[in-house]
């Protein structure tokens, strides 16, 4: 294999989107969520992210990461979450890829992508809406913003408070099966990829082959709703 060696002064050579475009594509695959937001008064909001990351399981926290606020280019993802402290992550799938892409057009603060893209508001219960289309929706808390001085980026930190899978996905210890559900990838800025699991391996422990764990199996009592 031929590789092409860039270094951090040479970028100076390239434009400004083609450096975007690369720089974007080098942390791999990336998952696609769409982040289900209101404001004070229930307008609703909804952008897709790709940057979204499991902090822990006890407590339940996961996080993601906007870009910067201005008053050019005013996140109001941000706005909201800070106004209400409640937002929610909903997975994309092969279904909504494309309506889920087009939340990222630069709509005004008024308009509501739910309805400018066609997707729809799921009220249960809590204080932001879920994406009705999706099959992974999770209720989140805010709790904590770390303002990042370095590039102005934000980083939005948050615990579970509920979530709703599709049961067929749940498998016996607990594994969601993504691949079943259709669940989508991001690649750079715009580049949408369906799932192909290769395997699940064992616990990994020194000098100990891994084993390959079969996907087989779903726990027909767990429950649609789960909450802490």
């Amino acid at each position: 294999m031929i590789y092409k060696k860039i270094s951090k002064e040479e970028s100076e050579q390239f434009s400004k989107r083609r450096w975007i475009h690369l720089i974007n594509s080098l942390s791999g695959y990336k998952s696609a969520n769409l982040v289900g937001t209101c404001d004070q008064d229930g307008s609703s909001n909804l952008a897709i992210v790709s940057s979204t990351f499991h902090l822990g399981a006890r407590p339940p926290l996961m996080g993601f990461v906007l870009r910067p606020h201005t008053s050019k280019s005013p996140r109001h993802t941000l706005m909201n979450i800070k106004q209400t402290g409640y937002f929610t992550l909903n997975h994309v799938h092969q279904g909504i890829y494309r309506q889920s892409h087009q939340t990222s057009a630069r709509y005004q603060r008024s308009e509501s992508e739910f309805e400018k893209v066609g997707l729809s508001e799921a009220w249960k219960d809590f204080p932001a809406p879920f994406v009705e289309e999706s099959r992974v929706q999770v209720g989140l808390k805010l709790k904590e913003i770390i303002d990042v001085t370095h590039n102005s980026t934000h980083i939005i930190i948050a615990e579970i408070q509920k979530f709703y899978i599709a049961e067929k996905a749940i498998m016996d210890d607990g594994y969601v099966d993504l691949e079943a559900l259709e669940t989508v990838a991001v690649s750079g800025l715009d580049s949408y990829h369906a799932a192909n699991r290769l395997a699940r391996l064992s616990y990994a422990k020194p000098n100990q082959d891994v084993e390959t764990i079969p996907v087989s199996g779903i726990k027909r009592n767990y429950p649609y709703k789960m909450g802490f």
